[in-house]
């Protein structure tokens, strides 16, 4: 996107004859075209494939256990919060 304009590229790519028809029908049910359905599956398929990407990263992040500088660290933190607690 350029200035607010949105550009478009043409392609041709090969789907099943079902899944077209199948296409067309929501298309058509839901007053799109055929191209503006495909391209909201296209980025909705994307947007998903994102997110999953991120919680996984985030879940491998968060799965192991804490190695020793984190471990020496929290226990600090724990005993500075215990002082604060006998005041």
């Amino acid at each position: 996107m350029q200035d607010g304009i949105t550009t478009s590229m043409k392609t041709a790519v090969s789907i099943d004859d079902t899944l077209m028809e199948r296409a067309d029908a929501v298309a058509q049910e839901l007053g799109m075209s055929r191209s503006g359905l495909v391209a909201e599956a296209l980025r909705g398929y994307l947007d998903e494939r994102r997110r999953r990407s991120i919680t996984e990263q985030l879940d491998e992040a968060y799965a192991d256990e804490p190695n020793d500088g984190e471990r020496r660290l929290s226990g600090r933190l724990k005993s500075k919060a215990s002082v604060f607690e006998v005041w």
